[in-house]
């Protein structure tokens, strides 16, 4: 029952959440650096090619915040 310690799962939470945070401010931060806002982009003017190329860049961010953190 070593998986199933309080400081393990308390150690998880911390961590996940912390790798949310940093992954929210680092899109926070390329969306102000971008010259368009880029939801507005994407969800009124439904800009499907700049849609794929945000997806790309979050799975690129959320890849290296989850190797940073492991």
């Amino acid at each position: 029952m070593e998986l199933l310690k309080l400081d393990f799962l308390l150690a998880s939470l911390i961590y996940s959440l912390l790798g949310v945070i940093v992954f929210w401010v680092s899109f926070i931060i390329i969306d102000k650096l971008t010259p368009h806002d880029l939801w507005k982009s994407i969800i009124e003017e439904r800009n499907q090619a700049l849609a794929t190329v945000v997806a790309a860049m979050c799975l690129g961010i959320a890849i290296i915040v989850a190797s940073a953190i492991h």
